[in-house]
């Protein structure tokens, strides 16, 4: 009677024993760390014009979303839509015109617009000597060097110029033969009279003593949304989680830059930008930090668009209007600021 009752005891321990290890090991299982999932990010230039990103980046607030982003510089918004829609990018990061030019060319799994991070144009006009009381008025009969034709940049600056009644090729002269990023270089070699540049191209002239910012297109042109983020149709669809993280992220990193001084944010992105002093990168972000650069949110609001629209109009880039409601979401953005 003993032996049996010892019996039934061992039996309940054992299987005490092996419900124990399954609870253990299904502890295991469920604390394993999922991994992260990988996105390839193609932005169209790597500029401190994108300090929130960078921000993002730096703090870890991908990992946080359980995200690893690999960034890729497309060198180009061409060059980066041309990896979206190959797949070779999940992600682009670029002027909205893109996604517009697409759409109206008929792509069936075209791209859609779903953060924007910049709100004001990030380009100078750089003159020769300073110019304290300078006016547009002041370009007439003037030789420019300018951007690419048809590129957002551009379309900007001379969007500004007919605002203040100067007609582009006429009023005055418009070098466009130059590539984009050696436009400094060859402005400081002494072609043109003024020049249009992006940063650090105008800092950089200036700390040299051969150029003079006299103007900002961002703050003359208004709110233009410069720069987005977008995906093609399917890959939003498939992955809306990542999407969503991905927002969460810029967001966080939005954030930042509305609650933190010019030399912080300079602090933390300066590991993008291993080749550009501290000093400069500073003068830099308070540039674009003074002129309201950043937007609070990443929603691309429709007034935005239709802005951008009416640029491409008046640059003759643009046939027919494309629907904001196609080319753009803002379910994401809006959710990440809330």
């Amino acid at each position: 009677m003993k032996k049996r009752i010892y019996s039934v005891v061992m039996l309940s321990v054992l299987v005490i024993a092996a419900c124990t290890a399954c609870s253990s090991k299904e502890t295991e299982v469920s604390n394993t760390t999922v991994p992260a999932k990988k996105v390839v990010l193609n932005e169209v230039a790597h500029s401190i014009f994108y300090a929130p990103m960078y921000v993002a980046a730096e703090e870890g607030y991908f990992e946080e979303e359980g995200l690893e982003v690999e960034l890729v510089t497309g060198f180009g918004a061409d060059k980066t839509m041309t990896a979206v829609l190959s797949g070779e990018a999940d992600i682009g990061f670029m002027g909205s015109e893109a996604s517009i030019y697409t759409y109206n060319q008929g792509a069936r799994d075209y791209v859609v617009n779903f953060a924007q991070l910049t709100q004001r144009a990030g380009n100078f006009l750089v003159a020769r000597e300073p110019m304290e009381d300078f006016s547009w008025e002041d370009l007439k009969g003037k030789n420019v060097l300018g951007g690419r034709k048809g590129g957002i940049p551009e379309m900007v600056f001379e969007y500004i110029l007919k605002e203040h009644n100067i007609t582009p090729q006429k009023d005055v002269e418009i070098d466009q033969s130059i590539d984009f990023g050696s436009t400094a270089a060859a402005f400081s070699e002494g072609r043109g009279d003024f020049t249009v540049e992006f940063e650090p191209g105008a800092t950089m002239l200036e700390s040299e003593g051969k150029g003079y910012v006299v103007a900002s297109l961002g703050e003359d042109s208004g709110y233009v949304p410069y720069t987005a983020y977008s995906a093609k149709q399917s890959y939003i669809e498939e992955n809306p989680d990542v999407i969503q993280g991905f927002v969460n992220a810029l967001q966080k990193g939005m954030d930042y830059v509305q609650t933190h001084t010019p030399e912080e944010i300079a602090e933390v992105i300066e590991p993008q930008f291993p080749e550009t002093e501290m000093d400069t990168i500073t003068t830099i972000v308070t540039r674009y930090y003074n002129q309201d650069t950043w937007k609070s949110d990443l929603v691309f609001e429709k007034s935005g668009f239709e802005l951008l629209q009416d640029i491409l109009e008046s640059a003759g880039e643009l046939e027919k209007r494309a629907p904001y409601e196609d080319l753009v979401q803002t379910e994401f953005a809006e959710k990440a600021a809330r």
